[in-house]
C-alpha cells in the first residue's frame, strides 16, 4: 500500500481534494438552496435530495465541462502551435503530428510499446488520437449533462414565476445558458494562456511543468 501510495500520489492527491471540495460545494449549495427557499416560503429539502436536484447538476457539470473544453483544446492546439520559451511548448521546428519513427508507432514501434501502437491501421490511429478522444467525449458528455440539468431548473424557476416552460432546443439559445457557459471558459483559457507565457519567465523547482531554475528564458519546450 505504501508503494502505490508513493508511485500513485499525485492522482491520489488530485482525487482526495476533488472529494473534499465537491463535498464542500454540496453543503454550502445545500444550505444556500436553503435559505433561499424559506426567504421565498417554500419548504427547506434534504441534502441528498439538493444533491440529486438539477440545480447542483447543473453547478457541477458546468465547471466540469469548462475544465475538459480547456485541456482538449490546449492538447490539440500544442500540436500545431508554438511559443517561444514557454515549457508547455515543443521547439520551434516540431510542430505537427510528428513522423512514425519519432513517435515510435507501426514498424518503428518497440517491443514494450503498447499493442495498438505496434498493430497498425485503424487502431493504431484510433489509440494515436486516444487521449483527445476522450477528453473530448467527457467535455461532450458533461456540457451535455449542463445543458440538460439547466434546462430543468430554468423551467422550475419558469413555473415558480408563472412564466411558460421552454423545449431543450429554446433554453440553450437563452442568454442565461451561454452566460454561464462563457463565464467558465474565458477563465479556462485565461488561466492556460498565461500559464503558458509565466513559464517563460518563472520557474517552481522540482516541478515537471517548469524549466530548471537556471535554463535561459528563451529555452522552449525544456522541463524538468
Amino acid at each position: 500500500m505504501r508503494r502505490f501510495l508513493r508511485e500513485n500520489s499525485l492522482s491520489v492527491f488530485f482525487f482526495v481534494i476533488f472529494v473534499a471540495a465537491l463535498t464542500g460545494q454540496a453543503i454550502a449549495g445545500h444550505s444556500l438552496y436553503n435559505d433561499e427557499a424559506l426567504a421565498h416560503g417554500d419548504a427547506a429539502i434534504s441534502l441528498w435530495r439538493y444533491v440529486t436536484s438539477s440545480s447542483f447538476g447543473q453547478a457541477v457539470m458546468e465547471n466540469w465541462q469548462s475544465e475538459y473544453l480547456q485541456f482538449t483544446l490546449f492538447m490539440l492546439a500544442t500540436v500545431w502551435l508554438l511559443q517561444r520559451g514557454s515549457p508547455e511548448s515543443k521547439q520551434p521546428d516540431a510542430a505537427g503530428m510528428e513522423s512514425d519513427r519519432e513517435q515510435r508507432i507501426g514498424r518503428h514501434a518497440q517491443s514494450e510499446s503498447p499493442l495498438w501502437a505496434r498493430t497498425g491501421g485503424l487502431r493504431t490511429a484510433i489509440y494515436s488520437n486516444s487521449l483527445l478522444i476522450a477528453m473530448g467525449a467527457i467535455f461532450v458528455a458533461s456540457w451535455f449533462a449542463q445543458s440538460v440539468t439547466g434546462w430543468t431548473d430554468f423551467n422550475h424557476e419558469q413555473a415558480t414565476h408563472g412564466e411558460p416552460g421552454v423545449s431543450w432546443l429554446g433554453y440553450i439559445g437563452t442568454s442565461t445558458f451561454w452566460e454561464s457557459t462563457f463565464q467558465n471558459w474565458q477563465s479556462e483559457f485565461l488561466a492556460v494562456g498565461s500559464f503558458v507565457v509565466l513559464a517563460i519567465f518563472l520557474r517552481q523547482r522540482g516541478s515537471p511543468e517548469s524549466k530548471p531554475v537556471g535554463a535561459r528564458h528563451e529555452a522552449t519546450g525544456v522541463e524538468n
